[in-house]
């Protein structure tokens, strides 16, 4: 029988009549089966075994079994789901929403199939052997408002001629009602991290505690009884923000694991299969896909994160308090070199030369970066970010009239010039008019 004839119902039927052909023994005849049992063993209606029989129990094909059509919803976006599975993207939501945003009208349980029958596009993984799982956490709830939960993530990016580098992934969430703040940044120094907390502070509100791992910018160590020495700088943004930190146990990240799986989530979601132009546009695409996310029913705090975050968590948090020292954690402090620019995120922008401080703040919002005094009263310069690794320079950076330096005594000292003596070239022999008039020819 053809593979497309050969059907689930006829090897069904056919097994039928196999068993009531053992039980009755030798001279079975299917056409005079007991249809009762027939049914039985099959499941079918007494009408539609009638039918079967009358046929000799074959199961007729359809016309156009088998038969796949030539234009389907997945038509010309397969290569694009190739393009993912090749590069280890499984992740059936993943790769929904990028063909949706290419114009893809159909549904997810389609490009499950279509995963399911290309695995063989998927990178082979290496098996690691399998470990113990150590010692276990105990899960524990807190109150609406009362802790956040933080953490740094760390992705590689390359560029379009090939160069990597490595990009850090700020986390925080909320414990009580699973609400998120993702932020990207080039690298994780403090600077960055106050940035990314008051980012979240303002999106979130300030909560009474805030759990965190023991990174370098926020502990230094832990005196005899074990309580930790805060590093300064974290303790006074700590009152100028108006909030405590607990700390994990050392070598127990489970102790946070709403962020640990947050940031595992970024990854997996996220940043699968994604290109970005800049750390602007990426910072952008993360807050709608924080936004989208939020607005989803969650089972594991059965409820939509923003809607119980606006309901029960923001009534018992405070927005920060936009003050003038917490301003200035908002614009780093940076140096200003002898050629007038300053480096920040790995890039050097121009600061003007009629600026007589050492020392000015910067600040990037969006895709241009503000360049102010020390104290913030003056904006000095507005630089457009470009991500490009060349100088930025700005207006009036240098002077059109250099400033010359004069004798401040009495000049003594003087040499004398000679006039350059003449000297003959290697073609000066084959200068004949010269030579008749020195006589020598």
């Amino acid at each position: 029988m053809d593979q497309y004839e050969r059907n689930g119902l006829q090897e069904i039927i056919d097994n039928a009549l196999a068993e009531m052909a053992k039980e009755v023994g030798e001279g079975f005849d299917p056409s005079k089966a007991n249809l009762s049992v027939f049914c039985s063993k099959t499941g079918l209606t007494r009408s539609k075994a009638r039918t079967l029989k009358k046929k000799g129990f074959k199961v007729t094909p359809h016309g156009r079994c088998g038969m796949k059509a030539a234009v389907t919803v997945l038509t010309g976006f397969t290569d694009m789901l190739d393009d993912l599975l090749r590069s280890g993207v499984t992740n059936s939501s993943v790769c929904l929403d990028r063909i949706r945003d290419k114009g893809y009208k159909g549904g997810l349980t389609t490009v499950k199939d279509y995963i399911a029958a290309q695995k063989h596009l998927v990178p082979a993984k290496r098996k690691l052997a399998a470990e113990p799982q150590g010692n276990r956490g105990r899960r524990y709830s807190t109150e609406p408002g009362e802790s956040y939960q933080m953490d740094w993530g760390f992705v590689n990016a390359e560029d379009w001629l090939g160069n990597a580098c490595r990009i850090a992934c700020f986390a925080m969430i909320c414990h009580h009602c699973g609400t998120s703040y993702v932020e990207f940044f080039p690298n994780a120094r403090q600077e960055n991290l106050f940035i990314g907390m008051i980012h979240a502070f303002m999106l979130m509100g300030v909560p009474e505690w805030v759990l965190t791992d023991n990174m370098k910018s926020v502990v230094i160590r832990r005196d005899f009884e074990g309580r930790p020495v805060w590093q300064a700088d974290y303790a006074a943004f700590m009152a100028c923000v108006g909030f405590k930190t607990k700390l994990c146990k050392p070598r127990h990240p489970f102790t946070k694991g709403k962020v640990e799986r947050l940031i595992r989530f970024v990854k997996d979601n996220f940043l699968a299969g994604r290109t970005f132009n800049d750390i602007t546009q990426l910072n952008t695409a993360a807050l709608e896909w924080c936004s989208a996310q939020g607005s989803r029913y969650r089972k594991a705090v059965d409820c939509v994160p923003i809607e119980e975050h606006v309901a029960s968590c923001a009534p018992k948090t405070a927005l920060p308090a936009m003050t003038q020292e917490l301003s200035m954690y908002l614009c780093p402090q940076r140096k200003v070199s002898f050629d007038g620019f300053v480096n920040y995120e790995g890039r050097r922008f121009g600061v003007p030369y009629w600026y007589p401080g050492k020392t000015c703040r910067v600040n990037r919002d969006g895709r241009y970066l503000h360049i102010y005094s020390d104290d913030t009263s003056q904006e000095l310069a507005v630089h457009e970010v470009t991500w490009s690794r060349r100088d930025s320079f700005c207006e009036n950076q240098y002077a059109d009239d250099q400033p010359e330096e004069l004798p401040s005594s009495p000049v003594a000292t003087t040499i004398a010039q000679i006039e350059v003596p003449a000297r003959d070239s290697a073609f000066a022999k084959f200068d004949f008019e010269r030579g008749l008039e020195d006589g020598r020819l």
